[in-house]
């Protein structure tokens, strides 16, 4: 019959003290081993473990080999180490030597400072005024709005006595070219008497030339030209009745017919309304 063998590993059998020093009886500790050659006068050796510490066994009996292996705790004390230097200590860091590169003028350092902070200046100024500008075209009337702002009338194409109207801002605009008795009976009137007190002279640039907007100032309705009991213009919604100056004379109207903007030009025989 042949014996069989097998490894088996059990469980450290040496206890250690709270100190750390494997604890096993018998065992002197204090034994110092064979002096050898290289090792003369010295202990066993750091690096090789202690017999005790581990090893392999093999019973007789059955043949069983048993490893042991103990890791014990440190028992040496440890201390704290300061790093020492005899270097001497400088309070500051060296500072680098900028000499080369000093200006070897400082007038012209300030110049020349004082010219690129201006510049700066000039810059940013400028910015400035191209933002702003930018930002109030985006808020200003765009072409077709400008187009229709202005109105431009041939004057030579309205016959004396007669009215013409045009579309200007989507209002009425009553041109009237005045003959000389409709100037005169405009400007015969006692206008301090009237309900909005105002003179011919002041509603005309031109006493042959009145300009109104057709707007009735009662209800916005657009009054009848040529009509009226004062031969001038009448809303007839609300019976409100205007002179041949477009002033206010009878009726619920509380004012006179408004004047626009406008100006003459004389030399190309034109009126620009707006």
């Amino acid at each position: 019959m042949q014996a069989v063998k097998t490894a088996v590993t059990v469980s450290p059998t040496v206890r250690t003290l709270p100190s750390g020093i494997p604890f096993v009886p018998r065992l002197n500790l204090a034994a110092r081993s064979p002096s050898l050659g290289h090792h003369a006068g010295h202990s066993t050796r750091s690096d090789v473990p202690a017999r005790w510490a581990g090893g392999v066994s093999t019973s007789p009996v059955s043949g069983l080999t048993s490893k042991t292996f103990l890791t014990a705790s440190p028992t040496a004390i440890h201390t704290q180490r300061f790093l020492h230097t005899s270097a001497v200590a400088r309070d500051a860091p060296q500072v680098p030597d900028f000499s080369p590169y000093k200006a070897s003028s400082t007038a012209s350092n300030r110049a020349l400072s004082y010219f690129m902070v201006g510049s700066l200046g000039v810059l940013s100024a400028s910015l400035a005024k191209s933002t702003v500008t930018e930002f109030l075209v985006t808020m200003s009337a765009s072409a077709d709005v400008l187009a229709l702002a202005k109105v431009e009338v041939e004057l030579a194409s309205i016959p004396e006595g007669k009215n013409v109207i045009i579309k200007w801002r989507g209002k009425p605009v009553f041109i009237r070219h005045r003959t000389q008795e409709e100037v005169e009976e405009a400007r015969s009137v006692d206008w301090k008497s009237l309900r909005d007190p105002q003179s011919d002279e002041d509603r005309t640039k031109q006493p042959e030339w009145l300009v109104m907007l057709g707007v009735c100032t009662h209800l916005g309705c657009v009054p009848i030209g040529e009509s009226g009991d004062f031969g001038g213009w009448f809303c007839p919604c609300h019976g409100s009745h205007y002179d041949i100056s477009g002033r206010i004379r009878k009726g619920p109207a509380p004012l006179n017919l408004e004047v626009p903007a406008y100006d003459i030009n004389e030399a190309e025989g034109k009126m620009v309304i707006g």
